[in-house]
């Protein structure tokens, strides 16, 4: 602390001390600054890692941590970084042109690939390829590539009918081809198959004659079930007169061996089947049912034959 002695006008001696507030000042200051750079250092020592990324760490540029999961993640201000690596689906599209196998050019082919990193091998991707460079050095000079010799192993037509299957086939390459570097590949898309009008137009017609014969073949097998049908229903009414005939010859065969066992049976039978009305002619032969006129004598009218109701005999008198 430092003293000022000054004589004023009236020769007064006065004293006066300076420093004690410029001290505190100071001092005041430096722990100001003390706290931030406490408070900067403390928030320096966590990162955060978003949802569908992981975090990868490094001390003084070399990997020692390739898992860090999505939250708040501790690191070494100064010493350690963390960086985040986006692990979802990735999509790389890109255009082409190819011919097919009878030399049918496929123009603005559009190929679309889905794709991710793969957790395992991410040091390995960050090391040998680079996160940035997945695309430059790994997708262009294969997607195409694989998707025009694919291509190329198949008709025009057949790729029009077989998309699903040559997609399949391309995506089981890439799969091949890209899973050494981490790559998965979780999908893959030809998306436009632009080919010459003229070959279009020719499918076109193509594919409306198949539909038509398809129709055609319908119809006829729909002819054809008829048929059968009727069939089936003819033969089943065959069955069912020869059922009937069958049953009447069982019918007769049991009739006639009834009449060989007990001849008064006819004369049931006969009953059985007559109305109560007698003749008005009567022949020759012998009939059990006489008619009688006015004049006859009910004395001479023949006896009831055996078995007969006596309201069989009735008189005709109309004669």
């Amino acid at each position: 602390m430092a003293e000022f002695k000054f004589t004023d006008a009236s020769g007064k001696t006065e004293i006066k001390k300076t420093g004690s507030s410029g001290g505190k000042m100071g001092g005041i200051v430096f722990i100001v600054v003390l706290v931030f750079i406490v408070l900067a250092v403390l928030f320096n020592c966590f990162t955060i890692v978003n949802e569908g990324f992981i975090g990868v760490k490094y001390q003084f540029g070399r990997i020692t941590e390739d898992n860090l999961q999505a939250g708040l993640n501790f690191r070494i201000p100064f010493i350690e970084e963390i960086d985040q690596v986006d692990i979802r689906d990735q999509i790389y599209s890109v255009k082409a042109n190819a011919y097919t196998s009878d030399t049918q050019s496929v123009n603005e082919l559009q190929l679309k690939l889905n794709y991710r990193y793969s957790s395992a091998m991410l040091s390995n991707i960050i090391r040998e390829t680079g996160i940035s460079n997945v695309e430059n050095k790994l997708l262009v000079p294969n997607v195409a590539k694989i998707a025009k010799d694919a291509i190329g192993k198949v008709k025009a037509e057949d790729l029009v009918q077989t998309r699903s299957e040559v997609q399949a086939t391309i995506q089981n390459k890439l799969t091949e081809v890209l899973q050494p570097y981490g790559i998965v590949v979780t999908a893959f898309a030809i998306e436009n198959l632009d080919f010459d009008p003229a070959f279009e137009a020719s499918i076109q017609e193509k594919v409306i004659a198949a539909q038509d014969a398809l129709k055609m073949e319908n119809k006829t097998r729909e002819k054809e079930e008829e048929a059968k049908q009727i069939v089936i229903a003819a033969q089943a009414e065959a069955d069912s007169q020869v059922a009937i005939a069958q049953a009447e010859a069982q019918a007769i065969s049991l009739i006639e061996e009834q009449l060989a066992n007990s001849p008064n049976y006819i004369d049931y039978y006969k009953l059985q089947k007559w109305n109560g009305v007698l003749p008005q002619v009567i022949g020759d032969g012998v009939n059990p049912f006489i008619a009688l006129s006015d004049s006859t004598p009910t004395s001479s009218a023949p006896s009831v034959p055996s078995g007969m109701p006596q309201s069989a005999i009735s008189v005709n008198n109309a004669e």
